[in-house]
């Protein structure tokens, strides 16, 4: 038989049957997909062979056809008209089209396996293959709350790559923060997906978080919740300082504005809000003992 012969292309016999042809096409179609085998153009001709001959030889009536008039197999009606038995000597290639990668399977088919392989591998139903963004890919990453605070940057490994990527100041428990073009390669010629970090912010133990708002107690000796002072309150760029009126009562609750957490992609903050917890003296020396109770019978409580 002149031309490509189709059942050496598959490694099969001439009598094979339609499982046969099947299962030989998808054990090709696995090991010479072209991202299987990225820029090796010898493995896309091949690729392209595979699958012209299983367009044929899958179908029963191109299948008779080409077992009768080889590889010029499209112009059997013609050929039988014309009262030929086998291709006539002129060349009738010219009006084929093979062009592209295709793969007509059993329209019947419905395990989907290899629907599955092809979607996989950036193909639609029918096996053509087309350009396509690359998948996105997720990466878990944790941060404490000062690098919450500040930013930080973390190594990720990314299919076997080590790669730097930073986290931004702002985020939350649960952020997930895009890092674009780092995801998954793209397939023939398409973009590179993107790389979504997902943040935990471990807990402090300070400040309580909501938002971009942090909380905290603060403990004031009763002597200064009663006179008034000014009472240290921590931040997470250091310490600032806090009125505290005479007679604050416990549980009160103060804002420091702009002392919280910064917003997301953004130059403003949330602030701190400050809960009074008045501290009690505790073993006490019997003359203040005796001042207590002078004060108690100043006052009816």
């Amino acid at each position: 038989m002149a031309g490509k012969d189709y059942y050496k292309i598959l490694g099969i016999s001439r009598n094979a049957s339609e499982r046969d042809i099947k299962q030989a096409y998808w054990k090709l179609a696995r090991r010479y997909h072209p991202d299987v085998n990225p820029g090796d153009k010898s493995v896309e001709a091949k690729f392209k062979e595979i699958n012209e001959a299983h367009e044929v030889l899958s179908d029963v009536n191109k299948r008779k056809k080409y077992d009768q008039y080889g590889d010029q197999w499209q112009y059997a009606d013609q050929f039988a008209k014309a009262g030929y038995q086998t291709p006539p000597s002129r060349d009738y290639s010219h009006g084929g089209d093979t062009s592209g990668f295709h793969y007509y399977g059993d329209e019947e088919d419905n395990n989907g396996e290899f629907d599955e392989f092809l979607r996989q591998f950036g193909s639609d139903k029918r096996g053509h293959i087309r350009s396509e963004r690359g998948q996105d890919v997720e990466a878990s990453v944790e941060v404490t709350l000062e690098e919450a605070y500040q930013g930080a940057t973390r190594l990720v490994n990314i299919d076997g790559k080590r790669l730097e990527v930073k986290i931004p100041a702002g985020v939350t428990d649960g952020s997930r923060v895009r890092i674009t073009s780092q995801g998954g390669p793209g397939y023939n010629s398409g973009p590179s997906g993107d790389l979504y970090l997902i943040v935990s912010v471990r807990p402090h133990s300070k400040f309580g978080r909501k938002g971009n708002d942090l909380y905290v107690d603060l403990p004031v000796p009763l002597m200064k919740a009663v006179l008034g002072s000014e009472i240290e309150v921590p931040t997470l760029k250091g310490k600032v300082m806090l009125t505290i009126p005479p007679e604050t009562q416990n549980g009160r609750v103060f804002r420091l504005t702009g002392q919280g957490m910064p917003k997301l992609n953004d130059s403003s903050h949330g602030d701190i809000l400050a809960t009074v917890e008045v501290v009690l003296p505790t073993k006490l020396s019997d003359k203040e003992k005796e001042l207590f109770k002078e004060l108690s019978h100043l006052r009816s409580w």
